[in-house]
């Protein structure tokens, strides 16, 4: 049975446009994470993948995350209430472009509804337009949480490209 799938790609293009949420009260953290730890970005993506389709990674051998996580331009970090995990984002720097991608954002099932995702969405943009940096862009699907398509635009960005894919 063929699905149709709507897929928004969305831009920022300055730190002055971001609509900012403040950090939620209570004992919250978010770190960079270091030493690298490829199990986490397994964990969150299989975790908060498994309702959205994320498939892609699924096949990938502990070399490949390794090497995916070891990478200069990516960036990971995980979002903490207390000592219990409960999000995460991965940024990639695409330095000679000058922009850097949001490439998985997310929060767990239990911590989702919230209100914790706009914090964490506008602590992505803030730190993806660390150095040199002109543009933050993701993408979004009809796949995602039904509120990550609101949260993008609320945070201040704007829909570049639109378009519906049958899977």
């Amino acid at each position: 049975m063929t699905k149709e799938v709507k897929r928004n790609y969305l831009e920022i293009n300055s730190l002055k446009d971001l609509k900012e949420r403040l950090k939620p009260s209570g004992n919250y953290s978010l770190n960079l994470v270091k030493p690298i730890n490829f199990q986490l970005n397994k964990f969150f993506y299989k975790n908060i993948g498994k309702k959205h389709k994320w498939v892609d990674r699924l096949i990938w051998t502990e070399q490949k995350w390794i090497e995916y996580v070891s990478s200069k331009e990516v960036k990971t970090y995980v979002f903490k209430f207390n000592d219990d995990l409960v999000g995460f984002f991965e940024l990639i720097f695409h330095s000679n472009n000058k922009e850097t991608e949001i490439a998985y954002f997310g929060i767990l099932e239990e911590y989702q509804n919230k209100k914790l995702g706009s914090y964490l969405l506008s602590e992505a943009i803030k730190k993806s337009f660390t150095g040199d940096i002109n543009r933050v862009w993701v993408h979004t699907c009809s796949l995602d949480h039904k509120n990550a398509l609101n949260n993008y635009i609320a945070r201040g960005m704007k829909i570049f490209k639109s378009e519906t894919l049958k899977v």
